[in-house]
């Protein structure tokens, strides 16, 4: 067998999936946790950094005790011109930069009345990114705020973000690419099992799997070799045998034939010397009669299923009135007494002469098995025309009904019934043919019905099999 490639199926997604999931899971909280903790080492260190400059300049600030309103001034210009950017508080608040002017917080106020070195920041997103640090003046109550601008820090920790997402992403798609090779290279020999299996069942028994390598995959390889190898050892003795047993069937069939028809004729004259014979021999005539009959019937019926079987049977295609042909065969037969014909006209095109076939059995069968009130109804179910046949006898047992349509099959043990257990499978086989399903259902104590679906376009294409 040929190996090809898998088709995408439900599994090999979930693998990728899965894969996918891990990997970006796993580089997802590497990434993140990364990042977190290098821009809490970056602001940390900005922050200290910052606080070491401001305790500075606060001492710096005292030299400039007290503050007049021109050593105000005078401060606030020695610190822009050194390049840093101040806030003093001393009553009134004054920028030595009006562009880096922030209002201390609350909770920064209160730290640096205190007596503390407080600080703060900017929120994430505003322009410019700001990092104030204040503390009071030694000497005095005025507040110093120093402004550090942290731009260039936020700026470097948006890079870091993105090539770190531009990597996740890169990552997730390195990981769909490889979890699709691994699941395709994985569920290959499943694929190749799969489709080895639907070709076993779709009758290609030659089909065998590759074995390469010793890993569980060529070990299932085998398995299924050996499996295969006795499925198609077993069939093959099952079509022979069965061979065998239509050809006995016919070959018998064919012989009986010519005896059969002599003890017919025979049997005829007989009978009309019946009453004739003294009383002790009557009965032994009448009984080697009947049997007869019954020889006849089954000749009859084995001719008829060999030549289902060698597919010799032409259908003849006409339109057929169902529920006329039903009350035909039953008045031919005399059965009008006891089988109720019931339905509207339904015509369809079918081979009269099967349909006869099926139907009479069907009908036979509920007269000789059955008992009670027999109907026969035919009504038209949408594209089908349905014949049932009903019985209100003993029914069924439910362990028989699988086989009832089998050969020589009979519910009785002692096989002392009148049929000869074939009338079914002649039935159904016709069925078949007009493209029809036959199906059965009865309780033991209530009754059974046997049902014809019969397509009404006259399509052959039916089901097979009864139900």
């Amino acid at each position: 067998m040929v190996a090809g490639s898998v088709s995408p199926g439900r599994l090999r997604r979930r693998l990728v999936i899965a894969f996918v999931l891990v990997a970006g899971v796993s580089a997802g909280v590497l990434a993140g946790g990364s990042y977190l903790m290098l821009r809490q080492a970056r602001l940390d260190g900005s922050l200290q950094r910052a606080a070491a400059d401001a305790r500075y300049q606060l001492v710096l600030a005292g030299q400039f005790l007290p503050l007049t309103d021109t050593r105000r001034a005078d401060l606030l210009t020695s610190f822009e011109a050194s390049g840093r950017h101040v806030l003093l508080i001393a009553g009134d608040a004054e920028a030595s930069n009006p562009r880096f002017a922030p209002v201390p917080g609350r909770a920064l106020r209160e730290a640096v009345a205190a007596g503390h070195l407080g600080y703060q920041r900017s929120p994430d997103g505003a322009r410019p990114q700001l990092l104030v640090v204040g503390g009071r003046i030694p000497g005095s109550t005025a507040e110093l705020y120093v402004v550090t601008v942290e731009d260039e820090l936020v700026g470097g920790l948006h890079q870091l973000r993105t090539a770190l997402a531009v990597g996740w992403g890169v990552v997730v798609l390195l990981a769909a690419a490889v979890g699709n090779t691994l699941a395709r290279r994985t569920l290959e020999p499943v694929g190749r099992a799969s489709r080895a299996a639907r070709a076993v069942a779709e009758g290609l028994l030659d089909t065998r799997l590759p074995v390469q390598g010793r890993d569980e995959f060529s070990a299932w390889a085998a398995s299924f070799n050996e499996m295969a190898d006795a499925l198609e050892t077993k069939i093959e003795a099952l079509s022979r045998a069965q061979a065998r047993e239509r050809r006995f069937t016919a070959d018998v069939a064919h012989e009986l034939r010519t005896p059969v028809t002599a003890l017919v004729a025979a049997g005829s004259l007989l009978g009309e010397q019946l009453n004739t014979l003294p009383a002790d021999a009557r009965r032994a005539a009448e009984l080697l009669v009947t049997d007869v009959v019954r020889l006849r019937r089954l000749v009859e019926e084995l001719m008829e299923i060999s030549r289902l079987d060698a597919g010799q049977e032409i259908v003849a295609v006409r339109p057929v009135d169902v529920p006329a042909l039903l009350r035909t065969i039953v008045d031919a037969r005399g059965w009008s007494g006891r089988v109720a014909v019931t339905g509207d006209a339904a015509r369809v095109p079918t081979d009269p002469r099967r349909l006869e076939r099926v139907l009479a059995n069907l009908v036979s069968n509920a007269v000789e098995h059955g008992g009670g009130e027999i109907r026969a109804e035919v009504r038209q179910d949408g594209p089908l025309i349905t014949v049932t046949v009903i019985d209100r006898g003993p029914g069924i047992p439910a362990e028989h009904l699988p086989h009832l349509f089998d050969r020589f099959y009979k519910v009785d043990p002692s096989r002392t019934g009148p049929g000869s257990g074939l009338g079914l499978a002649i039935a159904l086989e016709n069925a078949r043919l007009l493209g029809a399903r036959l199906l059965v259902h009865s309780e033991t104590g209530v009754g059974t019905e046997f049902r014809l679906e019969l397509p009404a376009n006259g399509d052959l294409a039916g089901e097979d099999g009864p139900r």
